[in-house]
């Protein structure tokens, strides 16, 4: 549960704030003073600070140097009905996370205290760098023992030592944030701030700005000053996701500061300094980019000083079952006792090709959880995906209990096509916009073919149709090339 402090003299903001974040996933605390709100903090340990800056006593600014002295990583919020004073501008550089201007827009808060709260997740987190499970009482982990994952644990700890900038590359759903934090957390940075932005989710025309800050003025909409993500985080680290889809000239700017440590704010003249340690990630193949004249050159090789590419999960099969162990005990939430998986379940996971890699897997496994009616889950509680890739691939018997064997440890087995397909027609029912029939059939084709060594009598006969209309399927599927089936 994240814990919120809002510390703020009107009694009618307080009884805002309890109305809008009444909700059993936050915990509220109120201060009306700086003084009151200095006290509670160690107390009650909060995520987020909310905090007015005109208050009775200690002021809000006083009180945001105080709560930076007792712990750098705690964000705050300041808010003001004086939203374009040197006070608000000040606060900011002293390391506010961000500044709200009242009355409060409700759906815009929301946003940036949900952001402010990943965020200090983010940097509380610790990342596990373990080869498999040997505590329960972690939330975060790196897990593999394949040898590609050992060599990814041996550069961030080589790495983390460092001020070195990294480039993390590999296919959406890798992991590459969780490794940029594991270097965060395993630096000397540690104590400092985190951040992560990324550029491929803000429009052109505000990352700059999301970036570097904003003048005020500099452009339509800018009424106040703005400081931007690499002032929030001087003497921190700071995670670029999706780096590939910049644009050249916010790729320039990047680059001066990985250079000197320099950068103007958008629509401003002042030079800026600041001690940043960047991390970049892209599921982009750069060196095709700067190829192209998409990407600088030169940027590039700041950014390549050390290279981390992480191996999807169809190239380290072997860690699929550490990663379903973990997931499995993650999502059964503290206290909670975990689902357990048979091997005739395991060995469909392991055989599916995985193109949305780890994220794709956590969400089968949740989706399987919901599903499963009894304390196991089965093969047939698996999406249809990853069934038809199973099937493809090796016979898979659709009853198989939790302790039963492999399927692929008896090939002599007989295949059970009714029963694969029955439960692939399960998933047609439950999402009518499936288009099931035509993967099943073509599914269940192949592995008759290969049941019956390509004999197209025999592979009719065990479908239930003639051959003519087997003939037909496999000129329709395509299938006489890929088994070379004549």
């Amino acid at each position: 549960m994240d814990k919120l402090l809002l510390i703020d003299d009107e009694v009618d903001v307080q009884y805002s704030f309890r109305r809008i974040f009444d909700s059993p996933e936050l915990e509220l605390h109120t201060a009306s003073s700086g003084e009151e709100g200095l006290r509670l903090i160690p107390k009650i340990k909060p995520d987020l600070v909310l905090s007015d800056i005109r208050m009775a006593g200690l002021n809000g600014l006083e009180t945001l140097r105080r709560i930076r002295q007792l712990d750098p990583k705690l964000h705050v919020i300041l808010m003001t009905a004086y939203g374009t004073t040197q006070t608000a501008i000040e606060a900011m550089k002293l390391g506010a996370y961000d500044y709200l201007l009242k009355p409060f827009d409700v759906p815009k808060l929301k946003v940036l205290v949900a952001n402010a709260l990943k965020a200090a997740r983010d940097m509380k987190q610790a990342v596990s760098l373990q080869p498999m499970l040997e505590a329960e009482d972690y939330d975060i982990g790196v897990i593999g023992r394949s040898e590609r994952m050992q060599e990814v644990f041996k550069l961030v700890g080589q790495t983390a030592a460092t001020d070195a900038t990294v480039l993390i590359t590999g296919e959406s759903g890798t992991g590459k944030e969780l490794v940029a934090r594991a270097i965060y957390h395993h630096s000397r940075r540690v104590d400092r701030a985190f951040l992560a932005i990324n550029c491929a989710a803000i429009p052109e025309n505000l990352l700059e700005s999301e970036l570097f800050g904003h003048e005020k003025g500099a452009f339509t909409g800018a009424a106040m000053q703005r400081i931007g993500k690499f002032e929030q985080c001087d003497k921190g680290t700071l995670f670029l996701d999706e780096i590939g889809d910049m644009s050249p000239t916010t790729q320039t700017k990047i680059l001066r500061v990985l250079q000197n440590g320099t950068f103007e704010r958008v629509g401003g003249n002042e030079t800026i300094k600041a001690d940043v340690r960047v991390i970049a990630a892209t599921n982009k193949p750069l060196e095709e980019a700067v190829a192209a004249k998409q990407f600088r050159e030169d940027l590039f090789y700041r950014l390549n000083v050390v290279r981390i590419q992480l191996p999807p999960l169809r190239e380290r099969r072997d860690d699929i079952r550490f990663l379903v162990d973990y997931f499995l005990r993650k999502l059964a939430g503290p206290g909670g006792k975990p689902k357990s998986m048979g091997q005739a379940t395991l060995s469909s996971l392991e055989a599916y090709h995985w193109p949305g890699n780890v994220r794709e897997l956590e969400n089968v496994l949740r989706r399987a959880m919901v599903v499963a009616k009894g304390a196991a889950i089965l093969p047939a509680d698996l999406p249809m995906e990853v069934m038809a890739a199973t099937l493809a691939a090796r016979p898979v018997a659709m009853d198989a209990s939790p302790s039963a064997p492999a399927a692929s440890s008896t090939p002599s087995a007989p295949l059970d096509l009714p029963g694969i397909a029955r439960a692939l027609f399960r998933f047609a029912r439950a999402d009518p916009k499936l288009k099931v029939l035509p993967a099943v059939e073509r599914e269940l084709v192949i592995e008759a073919l290969k049941e019956t060594k390509g004999n197209q009598v025999q592979a009719a006969k065990l479908l239930g149709i003639t051959r003519a209309t087997l003939r037909k399927r496999v000129d329709k599927f395509g299938i006489r090339q890929e088994l070379d089936v004549h």
